[in-house]
């Protein structure tokens, strides 16, 4: 009878703590109101609706902005208010990111040819790639398919190279904990995991924690990113990188924890034009923690 009652305290207890923790979705509508600048950025691109945001003079040389896994294209907004009146900034929220729908197929060649797609739709065929992370992947993988769309490549802390858990040739090994993400994912649980993506936790401010919260909670966020990790499948990127012709710029903050900075060395091996610059005291997401100093190289690069 004691052992019973002792289950069912129990039993009642994780449910009672399951229930606390679960966060369901955000509304759509409430999102769109917060974070969409205008119902015009929602697109249909090769079948999926995109959100983009295209600002700056239609006749000034284009910058391509891509964000990492779990970002969304705000993560750019302190360098798009910096550059847009010199350049236009395009950028856009992957699918199963932000405000951008769902997809089925969230492979690299796929993501690739709706990058393609996307350009074509806006009457763009030259650009900058500027990518971090995931979005670093894709820009250079961009640069080495489509080499006579991109004039430069700027790389900031890129993925690409086989890892833990991402080896070549085969899919990602995602662990079945992740799982539980699509039904709890309190803010402060998201807060400690994206804490590590600063080299200072200071200039990790409420505003952008919250941003990223809410739009992971998009319906359907979570499942998409589940489902890209599993469909993500690297190949060795060398033959691809000493293809690039661009000119590449490799930014890299010095204490960068997700990707370290002695990853760049790969990327300076291979690609014919590249050059490195290091950020001291900044992490994975300079151009969040010191945008302003961040960009300053960048902007160097881009006026040569």
């Amino acid at each position: 009878m004691n052992r019973r009652r002792l289950f069912t305290g129990a039993s009642a207890l994780v449910l009672g703590g399951a229930l606390w923790l679960y966060t369901p979705d955000r509304d759509r509508a409430a999102l769109e109101t917060r974070y969409l600048a205008a119902r015009a950025d929602l697109r249909v691109i090769d079948g999926v609706r995109l959100h983009v945001r295209d600002t700056g003079p239609r006749e000034a040389p284009v910058l391509l902005l891509l964000h990492g896994l779990g970002a969304s294209l705000h993560t750019w907004e302190p360098w798009a208010q910096a550059l847009a009146p010199t350049y236009r900034v395009v950028r856009f929220d992957f699918p199963g990111h932000g405000l951008s729908a769902a997809d089925e197929d969230y492979s690299d060649p796929r993501t690739l040819r709706l990058v393609a797609a996307l350009l074509d739709a806006l009457g763009v065929s030259k650009v900058t790639v500027v990518g971090n992370s995931m979005g670093g992947r894709i820009a250079w993988r961009f640069a080495a398919t489509y080499p006579a769309h991109v004039e430069k490549l700027v790389l900031l802390a890129p993925d690409g190279f086989a890892s833990p858990g991402f080896a070549y040739n085969e899919p990602a090994e995602v662990p079945a904990v992740l799982g539980v993400m699509r039904w709890v994912l309190p803010r402060p649980m998201l807060e400690a995991n994206l804490a590590p993506a600063y080299a200072d936790r200071a200039h990790l401010a409420d505003t952008i924690v919250t941003r990223y919260h809410d739009l992971m909670l998009a319906p359907g966020n979570r499942t998409a990113m589940l489902t890209r990790l599993r469909q993500t499948i690297l190949t060795d990127p060398v033959p691809l990188l000493r293809t690039i012709t661009a000119p590449t710029l490799l930014v890299w903050g010095e204490q960068d924890r997700m990707i370290p900075v002695s990853n760049a060395q790969d990327y300076l091996d291979v690609i014919p034009q590249a050059r490195l610059v290091t950020l001291p005291a900044l992490g994975h997401l300079p151009f969040e923690e010191a945008p302003a100093r961040a960009l300053i190289p960048v902007r160097a690069f881009l006026r040569e």
